[in-house]
């Protein structure tokens, strides 16, 4: 895998049906592939985790987030994109 090809996809929101379908089928059809996913509902909030790896993708990273983007505001969710490594930077100690 590329350096600088893996990206953190967080969603938010209250839990509904369709939510990670929602999601992966937009990461499937760039050719996003998922390599982890972590997801929990917390008193109905939904909220999930994804590392992903772009370096096949087939859209540009500011159109595949627009797109994730359009998704989770038809779904009611708060979803945000980031590479890895400024993911890294901001959380380090």
């Amino acid at each position: 895998m590329e350096e600088g090809t893996r990206l953190i996809i967080t969603v938010v929101g209250y839990d509904r049906v369709g939510i990670i379908a929602g999601i992966a089928n937009i990461l499937a059809d760039a050719n996003v592939n998922i390599l982890d996913i972590s997801q929990t509902i917390l008193q109905g909030f939904f909220t999930m985790a994804t590392v992903v790896d772009a370096s096949a993708s087939k859209v540009e990273l500011l159109e595949l987030t627009r797109r994730l983007k359009e998704k989770g505001r038809e779904l009611g969710l708060e979803v945000n994109v980031q590479h890895e490594d400024i993911f890294k930077f901001m959380h380090r100690i």
